[in-house]
């Protein structure tokens, strides 16, 4: 029986669920599963937050400002519960490593489904919007359920970083609406202000170690047959990155040998100017420069001016190459 909030009670006396995100999680992942937590629990689910890494410098910049702690992180799930909600992912290789033993209740998600099976039916909320936090900010209104200040300042935070500061092209007019509803309730005078601010914590690329940067946010994908690895990092200055390169690649190849990957591309992406550098190593590299129709230097390098997106502007022409 559904209350006026469209409360079913009968979920209170449901078994307790985990909510997270991808592996290596930024800051979407991480608010994502906090935001879709709190919000199953108005709604009488029993959840937990919890993370599949530890957050990353720019996502622990936004906890120390908005005053949250981090979930949990959680290496396999099984153990703890039988059923699951996801968030921002859905490709089983970017899951918890043991999602084959696990029901999918509820996913939020705004990147392509692949590879993706469940044995029962479940909740799915799909839209082509920059961030899942901008998703999540219209279910609120949807329920009319408030969003609490400070988590409404994590999911702010979110769309910031997936979004590049709005300046993305996975930009939706939806993305821009959240972050001036958000920045309201979290009390977020200049948002922009605050934005850079945030890039910026997070692209000290000084900070990071070699597998920090090659893969501190990167994910798997399985593309005609083909394991790719493919990371990102943000910088200022991406001279600052490509002077580690002969290090860069090592940590690359031990990842391929270890993880079984054929090809690994970094993306150094400039925060200031939207521009991004490839760095590629490994099999197939012509299918990489076929997809982007440009060559790899004598540094396996790659310029790609504008390019900032691998959701929306990586993977697709990777995609259509390596199973064409």
């Amino acid at each position: 029986m559904l209350d006026r909030r469209g409360i079913n009670w009968r979920n209170y006396f449901m078994e307790k669920e985990l909510v997270f995100g991808h592996q290596k999680p930024d800051t979407d992942a991480i608010t994502a599963a906090m935001a879709y937590s709190y919000f199953q629990n108005q709604l009488g689910y029993e959840t937990e937050a919890v993370a599949l890494g530890e957050p990353n410098a720019e996502t622990q910049f936004a906890l120390k400002k908005f005053g949250m702690q981090a979930p949990r992180v959680i290496k396999t799930a099984a153990n703890e519960v039988d059923k699951v909600m996801l968030v921002d992912h859905n490709e089983p290789q970017q899951s918890v490593s043991d999602i084959d033993k696990l029901t999918v209740t509820h996913l939020v998600d705004h990147h392509r489904i692949a590879n993706f099976n469940t044995a029962q039916p479940l909740w799915a909320n799909l839209r082509p919007y920059g961030c899942v936090s901008t998703i999540l900010t219209e279910m609120f209104q949807e329920k009319h359920i408030d969003i609490p200040a400070n988590l409404a300042g994590m999911m702010l935070s979110a769309i910031i970083s997936d979004t590049l500061l709005l300046n993305s092209p996975t930009t939706t007019d939806h993305d821009r609406e959240a972050v001036e509803h958000l920045a309201k309730i979290a009390g977020v005078d200049d948002y922009e202000k605050y934005g850079v601010e945030m890039l910026k914590a997070g692209a000290d690329v000084d900070a990071k170690s070699d597998a920090d940067i090659v893969d501190g946010d990167a994910k798997t994908f399985e593309l005609g047959g083909t394991k790719l690895r493919i990371g990102q990092v943000n910088a200022v200055e991406l001279d600052d990155v490509f002077k580690r390169q002969a290090d860069l690649e090592k940590k690359m190849r031990e990842l391929m040998d270890a993880n079984g990957y054929q090809v690994f591309i970094l993306i150094a992406t400039n925060i200031l100017n939207s521009d991004s550098e490839l760095l590629v190593i490994g099999d197939d590299t012509a299918k990489v420069e076929q997809a982007f129709n440009h060559k790899l230097d004598d540094h396996h390098r790659m310029n790609l001016p504008g390019v900032v997106s691998r959701k929306k502007q990586v993977v697709p022409p990777l995609t259509k190459v390596f199973e064409g």
